[in-house]
């Protein structure tokens, strides 16, 4: 059997010995107890720096404020809940031929039939006799209390004054222009026949109703979306009406508290080169200026141009050889305006610009009408309105006079008309424009409650936009102004109603489009992710291993002494 050497089991023993030797070198020796203390209170002092200092700095630079919105409340005013609109109008009833009791007894029955007839629930008619008081105090009960003189008259929309003229045997209605007045003209009313006062009372109160029909379908339809039904107006189309008021606010431009107007003289050549607007303006535009001052105000600007060339994009205008005239196709009217060389710019004034603008063509164009009607002006809609001049008043005139201007200035005032949205009817200006104002009223309540209906949904659907304390104190106001309106509609004080919802509704206007809110609307979560995580991922990864780190060697010693 074979043995191994000696020798061999004598060299492999120093060789083992020398690696655990070697080995022992290598290990660290052992930490004290004072050494993983320190370490662990570094580590804890990195983490409450972190957690106790850095949190709240980031929480608070980061934190979108959000201000307190009365959330109710603006839903209660989008949905109509807070403010049932209504509009009484009073009627004031004038017989200074007739005693007081005969006065007072054709009031009543005046407004028994208008109770009975008028369908509106929205826009109550109330006739008010000449001493102020009303016709039907029972009825009256739920409405304003009118016993104050002064209060009453503020609220009178319109007057029906009785003419006694022998002449009639008939009641005639007549509507006073420039007056608030429904003139009644009749003859003597026997006291024998007792059916007399009933049949006045019956005529004056379909008269009123044809009076304010147009003016209760159109808020019957801005509010409702609905047409209430005239049971005495058999030949009213309601369906025409809301056309025309549509077609109405297409044409006109938004409401606003003040309108710049800027009247262009534009020549085709050198002549005229001067014209008398400001003398021709105040005798014939400034009276309708100052008669809509309830509603808007008004700022008026003048400029003349010569050699003003026509829009290179217009097909015409052509020669017609039958009519020996220039002609403009219906096309060309939109694209006649010049706005490349024509200085009309809309922002003049401190409010929206409606442009007039008095073409006078040069003499190889003249004379130019338009193809399809043979008319020299018309109306672009929410713009302004254009008249061209022709030769029989522009071209052989140096200077424009006033009374070469006064049909020109009184068809821009019929386009203004069209342009800030006046009613066409009644026939009495005063009385449309009252009209115009409960009109205005409404349509900015209606806004403004609905720009808080949706700034609400939009708080609620976004939480992560900021809300700033001045949208906070802007809803406030609104909602302070739209109350007051409310409670200005229900008394009859229509122009501090209309006043109030102008307000309210820039309030509301200017909470919805707050420009620090309406940024953080288009910065998503995903955006924030992709900021913080390259800042935050280096500084976090040593904290959170070295945390662990030191948890596994504390589990690990625990073990051992247990």
């Amino acid at each position: 059997m074979d043995t191994q050497p000696a020798g061999s089991v004598v060299e492999d023993a120093p060789a083992e010995g020398v690696v655990h030797a070697a080995l022992a070198r290598k290990q660290p020796p052992p930490e004290s107890p004072q050494g993983v203390k320190t370490r662990r209170w570094i580590i804890f002092c990195f983490w409450a720096i972190a957690g106790l200092l850095g949190l709240p700095i980031w929480y608070a630079t980061t934190t979108v404020p959000r201000a307190a919105l009365p959330l109710e409340s603006m839903d209660a005013w989008a949905s109509g809940q807070t403010c049932k609109l209504e509009f009484p109008v009073h009627v004031a009833l004038a017989a200074s031929h007739l005693d007081s009791a005969t006065t007072t007894e054709l009031a009543q029955q005046i407004q028994q039939g208008l109770d009975r007839q008028n369908k509106s629930p929205i826009h109550r008619l109330r006739v008010i006799t000449s001493g102020h008081g009303t016709a039907d105090r029972s009825a009256d009960a739920q409405h304003t209390d009118l016993s104050s003189s002064s209060a009453v008259t503020s609220q009178i929309a319109a007057t029906v004054n009785l003419v006694l003229d022998a002449s009639y045997s008939h009641p005639v209605a007549k509507v006073q222009p420039f007056d608030p007045t429904l003139s009644i003209y009749h003859g003597s009313l026997p006291s024998n026949q007792p059916t007399a006062v009933s049949d006045l009372a019956d005529f004056i109160t379909t008269e009123l109703l044809k009076l304010f029909v147009e003016e209760q379908i159109t808020l019957d339809y801005l509010l409702n979306g609905q047409t209430a039904h005239q049971e005495s107006l058999e030949d009213v189309d309601s369906s025409s009406i809301v056309e025309g008021y549509r077609k109405r606010s297409n044409r006109a431009f938004k409401y606003a508290s003040t309108y710049h107007l800027t009247f262009s003289l534009f020549t085709g050549s050198a002549s005229p080169s001067a014209w008398d607007i400001k003398a021709a303006l105040d005798e014939y535009l400034s009276p309708f200026l100052a008669s809509f001052s309830s509603v808007s105000k008004f700022s008026v600007d003048t400029q003349v141009q010569l050699y003003a060339s026509l829009s290179s994009s217009l097909h015409g205008p052509q020669y017609d050889e039958s009519s020996k005239q220039w002609t403009l196709m219906r096309s060309d009217l939109s694209a006649f305006i010049n706005a490349a060389e024509w200085p009309l710019s809309p922002s003049i004034g401190v409010g929206p610009t409606i442009n007039f603008v008095a073409y006078v063509p040069s003499p190889k164009q003249a004379p130019m009408v338009i193809e399809e009607t043979g008319g020299t002006s018309w109306l672009i809609p929410q713009w302004g309105g254009v008249q061209i001049l022709n030769s029989d008043m522009g071209q052989n005139n140096t200077v424009l006079s006033k009374h070469d201007l006064e049909p020109v200035v009184r068809i821009f005032a019929e386009q203004l008309e069209s342009l800030i949205g006046l009613p066409q009817s009644p026939p009495s200006l005063p009385l449309r424009l009252s009209s115009l104002t409960r009109e205005r009223a409404a349509s900015l309540i209606l806004s403004a409650s609905s720009t808080l209906g949706s700034l609400s949904r939009l708080t609620l659907k976004l939480t992560s936009i900021a809300i700033p304390d001045n949208v906070a104190d802007s809803v406030q106001k609104t909602i302070h102004h739209l109350e007051t309106a409310c409670s200005h509609l229900h008394e009859g004080h229509y122009d501090a109603a209309l006043e109030h919802a102008r307000i309210a509704e820039a309030q509301a206007e200017q909470a919805f489009f707050e420009p620090s809110m309406v940024g953080q609307v288009y910065f998503p979560d995903e955006h924030k992710v992709a900021v913080y995580v390259p800042l935050l991922g280096p500084m976090a990864v040593p904290l959170v291993m070295a945390a662990l780190k030191e948890f596994k060697k504390f589990k690990q010693a625990r073990s051992k002494t247990v």
